[in-house]
This record gives structure tokens, sequence and C-alpha cells, in this order.
């Protein structure tokens, strides 16, 4: 087998199968993203939401041989079937989680997790799904594999967390808190998360009234920065006010939640945003997304 510097396992991921009759319409009157757009070659970004509107998990959804494969966070993986299966009532729908985390020498090829690859071949040989991350072209091409397989690549995860940060992507636990975030904050509207056209689904008039209101005054935005790496949590500051928090960083780029009503009173006042000791730039507009058209 060939691997290639642009390749890496996604071992925080796992894996929901769901198959039956109807499970094409029962998501869509659950999850953010347009079921109808989700093809064996295209999958979906989106999420399921609390009934308030806020991300209960995020995930991407792809169509695969008589049902749908859900690569999702790993540690939600188990919460997030059982929060489908109460939505399931009688419908005839199966609901299987594909990743146990078992050892490499019991596991079995039902046990799935996720590989990105970004290169000139992003192909992953036994791969059972592959496509095209729909957040921002610049994070390449997810494939669903059994573990097996993709314990065996190269430890290039930071290169692609670099990738993810830079194009302002953020990663669920560590830029954003599920049970806690509405979609406008982690961005999702601007990473093709959220339809607003295709009709109602959980937390769906929350999420609405957001987005025709403009009301989002919370973000994660793309910053830069001179110095070591930023920890996680470090509050950034304008003055004596607290506007956000740093979330994912590396050498000089980080993802910050910021107040971005604050942050442009405070940059307009010729104040510095600060994330300890060290000054933070706002990279183009604030929040806006390398996901983003």
């Amino acid at each position: 087998m060939t691997f290639y510097a642009s390749t890496c396992q996604l071992a925080d991921r796992g894996v929901i199968r769901l198959s039956g009759a109807g499970t094409r319409a029962f998501l869509q009157g659950l999850v953010t993203c347009d079921m109808d757009r989700v093809t064996p070659d295209t999958a979906a970004y989106g999420a399921l939401l609390s009934p308030q509107g806020k991300i209960l998990s995020d995930f991407f959804i792809v169509e695969n041989g008589d049902g749908f494969m859900m690569d999702a966070p790993l540690a939600l993986t188990a919460d997030l079937a059982k929060r489908l299966s109460f939505y399931r009532l009688r419908a005839k729908i199966i609901i299987e989680i594909e990743s146990g985390g078992l050892s490499l020498d019991t596991q079995s090829d039902n046990d799935m997790t996720l590989a990105a690859s970004w290169g000139e071949d992003p192909a992953l040989p036994g791969a059972v799904a592959g496509f095209a991350d729909p957040r921002a072209p610049v994070l390449g091409t997810r494939c669903i594999a059994p573990r097996r397989v993709t314990q065996g690549l190269p430890g290039y995860e930071s290169a692609y967390e670099a990738r993810r940060i830079e194009a302002g992507v953020p990663r669920g636990g560590a830029d954003f808190a599920y049970g806690e975030t509405f979609p406008h904050e982690a961005n999702l509207d601007r990473l093709h998360g959220v339809d607003f056209a295709k009709g109602c689904f959980i937390g769906q008039e929350v999420v609405a009234r957001v987005e025709h209101r403009g009301t989002a005054r919370k973000r994660v935005a793309r910053v830069t920065f001179k110095g070591p790496l930023l920890a996680p949590g470090t509050k950034v500051m304008a003055g004596e006010t607290e506007i956000g928090s740093i979330g994912s960083s590396y050498f000089g780029h980080a993802l910050a939640m910021l107040r971005l009503d604050k942050a442009a009173d405070a940059l307009a006042a010729g104040q510095a945003l600060m994330a300890g000791d060290v000054r933070l730039a706002l990279v183009g507009d604030a929040g806006k997304t390398g996901g983003a058209a």
C-alpha cells in the first residue's frame, strides 16, 4: 500500500450507518443539511440541533449501498445514535455504530474510521466511501475505511490541522462547545452546513431567526499572531474587557470564538486585541471562513 505525506488518519472520528426504507426522509426532517443533495459521490456537512437550536453534534453524511454513513466525532457516536433512535419512533430504520475502537488485533471490517487526503492522489486503498470535504476545498477528500487500514497511515495530523486552522474551519470540542453553540457561532452557515431552503428541521426556527435578523454577535474568527503556540482557552481581551477565547492554534495562526461587535468597536477605537501578552490580528472579514464561496 502506498501512502502520501498528504494523507492521515482522523482517529477522533467515528461512523454511524443508517439504513431502511425512508431513511433519507427521516434524516431530512432532523438535520440542518439537505438530504436531497446527498449521493454516493457527494456528501453533506450538517448538524443535529437541540430544540433550542444549539449544536448537539456535527457530521458528514454520504450515501453508501442501501443506506447512509455518518462521519461524526467518535466521542459523540453513542449519544448521537441514541438521539437518532429516539426520533425514529416506529419507522423501520436501522441505526448501527460502526466504530468500536477495538485493538488492531481484534478489529473487524465493520470497525470504521476516517482518513483525510489533500494531495494529488486522494484515493485510499481499502476505503468503503470517499467524498470531497464540502466545507472547504483546501481540506481535500475524506475516506471512510476499516480502522485496520487507517491505523497504518503515517502521522500527518498536524499538517491537516494546520490546513484546517488556516482555512478557518472550526472543530467541535476545540473551537466550540457541543450543546452550547448555535450554528452561526460555529460558522455552519458559511461552511455549507445549514440549508435555509430545505424546510423544517429540529431547531430550525431559532436558526432561521438568527439568519434573517443577522443577530449572530459571536463567531469563530481567524487570527494571526507572533510567538509560541497559544494555549486553548486563553482569554482574548480588548483592554479590560474579555471578548472571547482561543481555540485551535498552530504557529502564527489560531481560531478564536469572539464577540465580533466588541472586537469591531475595539479596533475602531485603535485598541489592540490581546491573548495574554500576545497581540492578535483578525484575518479578513472577521469570522469569514475558507468554506464560504
